[in-house]
């Protein structure tokens, strides 16, 4: 086995220049399939945390859509939802973990000179439970703060640096919408979301805080959302059943009517946008491995010239006691020997391009062990699959009509 390596090699390096454009299409095609995989599993790695900061196990309810002149407005502009359905499931929902009121809108920060736009939440503590938000310095807003509708706030990290740069802001004071707030709490770090959304650039405040200073509406106690928490994944499709029947009681719809509410099961939203990410990742991959097959290919087609080349060379071999089985793994070798080297210079290759997609894209990528060896394993494949053609047709040629060959 070893002579035969070695001859096979020998024959390669012979004609270096066939030998080395014959391996560029499993070099293109390994690193191909590398740096696709790469890019898939980076991208569902940024969906899975995404979906780990958003929380589990959620139900979001959002109010209904209002008519106005018999046009339909867009979803949510009803204001179907009070703080009193929110107490009404948190009393009546047997599923629910967490229940919490959500009002929010856009606010103009000051602090001193600085000043910054950001997106403010009006909740109840039970957000950073239901949102898997952590507390980076000082603590959260209280039950008791939001039955006197304190002026406190929480800051997320992106607010917290750009109002105060190095500056402590645990007991400062700034101004959302011209009205004083007490900082007395940042929120950790989150990062962006998958499509590009700064998730630290906000600020919370109490629910009854937000709804009686800074989004006052003519319905008392409306809310923009409620979500829920379940006890656990499988009591998801419960719970919506549950809220479902809670507040149809409670807005006195009978039987035949539209809901004047719509219910989100968050996480059968994000894991199918997990799913299809994956998806995306192995068509990825799919169509990366055309190039194997063109390279391989390529292989076949130039050991066919080599055989026909190395007639007389096949002939002379036989007439002195090689076997067919001998000339058979001969060539069949030379193709292996191919697509290995091919496949190792594809593997350099396909981690160099995965990292320069880290470091000038800034996209993740993760090179696993998993798709290395199969892009290794699926270039030995082809050139076995694809050298047997040219290793059985030398081994099948008549020794006299070989060396009569010119």
């Amino acid at each position: 086995m070893f002579e035969i390596l070695r001859t096979a090699f020998q024959s390669l390096v012979a004609n270096k220049t066939r030998s080395s454009l014959t391996m560029l299409g499993i070099v293109i095609g390994v690193g191909a399939v590398i740096t696709m995989v790469a890019i898939g599993k980076g991208a569902a790695s940024v969906m899975d945390n995404f979906i780990a900061g958003m929380g589990s196990n959620l139900l979001i309810v959002f109010p209904g859509t209002a008519r106005t002149g018999g046009s339909r407005q867009a979803a949510g502009s009803a204001a179907t939802l009070t703080l009193a359905d929110a107490e009404a499931l948190r009393e009546e929902g047997f599923l629910a973990a967490e229940v919490v009121p959500e009002i929010y809108g856009g606010s103009q920060l000051v602090y001193r000179g600085s000043n910054w736009n950001t997106s403010t939440l009006g909740a109840t503590p039970g957000v950073l439970q239901v949102r898997e938000w952590s507390i980076a310095q000082g603590r959260s807003f209280s039950d008791a703060d939001v039955l006197t509708g304190a002026k406190v706030c929480l800051l997320g990290d992106t607010v917290a640096r750009s109002l105060f740069g190095d500056e402590d802001p645990i007991e400062k004071i700034l101004r959302i919408r011209k009205v004083p707030f007490r900082v007395v709490g940042v929120l950790g770090a989150k990062g962006p979301t998958p499509w590009g959304s700064d998730q630290d650039d906000l600020v919370i405040v109490p629910i009854t805080t937000a709804q009686r200073r800074l989004f006052r509406s003519g319905i008392p106690g409306s809310l923009r959302r409620i979500t829920l928490q379940a006890v656990d994944r499988e009591a998801l499709g419960a719970l919506e059943e549950e809220v479902r029947a809670i507040l149809r009681q409670r807005h006195r719809l009978p039987e035949g009517v539209n809901d004047d509410f719509a219910v989100r099961n968050m996480t059968q939203i994000l894991e199918n946008a997990t799913a299809s990410t994956r998806i995306m990742a192995l068509l990825l991959a799919a169509v990366a491995s055309i190039s194997l097959l063109v390279g391989g290919i390529g292989i076949m087609n130039i050991m066919l010239v080599s055989v026909s080349e190395r007639t007389r060379e096949i002939g002379i071999r036989m007439a002195v006691g090689a076997r067919p089985i001998d000339v058979r793994f001969q060539f069949l070798a030379e193709a292996v020997v191919l697509s290995v080297a091919g496949g190792a210079m594809g593997i350099v290759g396909g981690v160099g391009i995965s990292r320069a997609v880290t470091e000038i894209l800034e996209w993740p990528t993760i090179v696993s062990a998993g798709s290395v060896l199969l892009a290794v394993g699926f270039s030995v494949i082809v050139g076995i699959f694809f050298g047997f053609w040219p290793a059985w047709k030398a081994s099948t040629l008549n020794p006299i009509e070989a060396l009569r060959f010119d």
